[in-house]
């Protein structure tokens, strides 16, 4: 599979209805997980989008969530790059290379659903998500 990048984008609530609209748009396979459905034990983020994957014909990849509790949602602010892959070392590397002078926000680590993920604000303000997935056999 490699590696690939693209948008994320951070909502407050509303993640399925502007996912679900995009698809109108754009048309393409939407896949969309609540945190309940990763497992998450928190009964005030359960019905919120943990994940979201908008795959279009055209070629385009959105990606999208909705923002836990306790975590600040900022409009203005809401879309981070996303990189996300099998390429565990080279994936960790960027992870680590982006840090330098910015802020991680989630350290790299195993999450719920079995990946290795975590987040970062760059030195220059940008918001990056890295995600490894997990070796299946």
């Amino acid at each position: 599979m490699g590696s690939h990048l693209n948008p994320y984008i951070s909502f407050n609530g509303n993640a399925r209805q502007a996912m679900e609209f995009y698809q109108e748009v754009f048309g393409g396979k939407l896949e969309l997980g609540t945190a309940a459905d990763f497992g998450s034990p928190d009964p005030a983020d359960a019905d919120k989008v943990m994940h979201a994957r908008l795959d279009t014909p055209g070629g385009y990849t959105l990606m999208a969530w909705d923002v836990p509790e306790g975590v600040p949602y900022r409009p203005g602010n809401d879309v981070a790059v996303y990189l996300g892959g099998d390429g565990g070392g080279e994936l960790r590397g960027h992870f680590e290379k982006l840090t330098v002078g910015g802020t991680v926000t989630m350290p790299l680590e195993k999450q719920p659903w079995g990946d290795e993920a975590g987040s970062l604000v760059d030195r220059f303000g940008i918001s990056w998500m890295v995600n490894i997935t997990r070796q299946r056999s």
